[in-house]
């Protein structure tokens, strides 16, 4: 059992401590993570990998009591919560910046691995929704690939299937979401 799956465990058990051992080991992988994110935002981004990860973190081990089962259930945890803390960000600075009547562009290939405007997140974060309600397992895929990070293979692992089928998985949600935010142009 790995040093976080150890002090998850114990974080369960309602150890007080072991929330204060969590972060150091998991840290510097979230910030990696938030790092790569947020590289690909546009000059003059406000939010910083090192906000991006205490706001996730905050939301993980908050008050309300959380049950992992292991070290890529937390890391799946941690990019729902970074999607989010995005999404929310992204949606904040549409509606300040008086561009929310601005045209979408469709997204190929590269933006839907890399949405770089606060238009285009809040259009994929939407069309995820829709894709979620019709193939959760595709959704959480997608989640991990592009929030996260994580690589099929992690992806794979991070939610109990075999690489071919997060390929599948990815192939396919990649193609739906394309076709589903150029619909709403």
């Amino acid at each position: 059992m790995s040093d976080v799956t150890r002090i998850l465990n114990a974080i369960e058990r309602g150890e007080a401590k072991a929330t204060d051992e969590l972060l150091p080991l998991v840290y510097e992988e979230l910030r990696l993570l938030a790092a790569q994110k947020l590289s690909h935002e546009r000059p003059g981004q406000t939010l910083q990998a090192t906000a991006l990860v205490h706001e996730a973190y905050i939301r993980l081990v908050g008050d309300e009591p959380q049950s992992w089962e292991n070290r890529g259930h937390f890391f799946a945890a941690a990019a729902e919560a970074m999607r989010r803390i995005l999404i929310d960000h992204a949606r904040h600075r549409q509606t300040r910046k008086c561009g929310g009547g601005r045209a979408r562009m469709p997204l190929d290939d590269a933006e839907v691995t890399d949405p770089a405007t606060p238009e285009d997140i809040v259009a994929l974060d939407d069309a995820l929704a829709k894709l979620a309600a019709e193939d959760p397992q595709a959704a959480e895929i997608v989640k991990l690939r592009l929030f996260a990070g994580l690589s099929i293979d992690q992806a794979a692992e991070a939610t109990g299937v075999s690489r071919a089928t997060a390929y599948r998985q990815w192939t396919y949600a990649r193609a739906w979401l394309r076709s589903e935010i150029q619909g709403e142009q």
